[in-house]
């Protein structure tokens, strides 16, 4: 196994975390509901195991941050354009500041302002997302073997951008929980394929 395989691992591994802390909470919190309330609310301010999935959602996002930091080298597609990785690079930063410093405000509302730049900053890193899968689309839709994922990469962003902005317009609705995890589920999935297409490829 080399280094870019096992930064591969780590893309797949996020995932695996991300979800798995968002079950962990409905099965340890009682008064958490997969349907009403968004993940991020498993960690705001003073909410119950606030470190524990504090904790989940920093792992998830540093692991895809070392991932993306050998992503140009691990596609091992021959070409100079570093737009895609660093567009990743950068929302995997945000990913992280969102973790250790910008928690929802009690109660998963948004008062403070460093309650409102959790929404910003999430909405900033979901930008950052679907502009790294264009820019990864462009830049392997001519690799012969690459260019199935180039095109899954394209939709992916599509649909992601769809969703997301779904799950925008009903933010504050009975079903923002819900919602959120269908919106989330195709950055999940390309974090996942991504990782494993670098893996497959070295």
């Amino acid at each position: 196994m080399n280094i870019y395989q096992l930064l591969a691992i780590f893309a797949m591994l996020s995932p695996i975390v991300y979800t798995t802390m968002w079950i962990l909470g409905g099965i340890i919190r009682s008064d958490y509901s997969h349907i009403r309330d968004d993940v991020s609310s498993l960690f705001a301010v003073n909410a119950p195991s606030q470190r524990l999935f504090q904790a989940f959602t920093f792992t998830s996002s540093a692991l895809l941050l070392i991932f993306y930091l050998g992503l140009h080298e691990g596609l091992n597609d021959g070409s100079s354009d570093m737009l895609g990785p660093v567009l990743f690079i950068l929302s995997g930063v945000v990913g992280i500041l969102i973790a250790l410093f910008f928690p929802l405000d009690e109660g998963g509302e948004l008062i403070t302002l460093r309650g409102k730049m959790h929404l910003i900053l999430v909405v900033v890193m979901g930008i950052l997302t679907i502009g790294g899968m264009v820019a990864l689309w462009l830049r392997l839709d001519s690799v012969p073997e690459w260019s199935a994922f180039a095109t899954f990469s394209l939709l992916s962003a599509i649909v992601s951008l769809i969703l997301i902005t779904i799950s925008g317009i009903f933010a504050s609705g009975k079903y923002r929980g819900l919602l959120e995890r269908i919106g989330v589920t195709p950055y999940m999935l390309y974090y996942f394929v991504l990782g494993l297409m670098v893996f497959l490829k070295n």
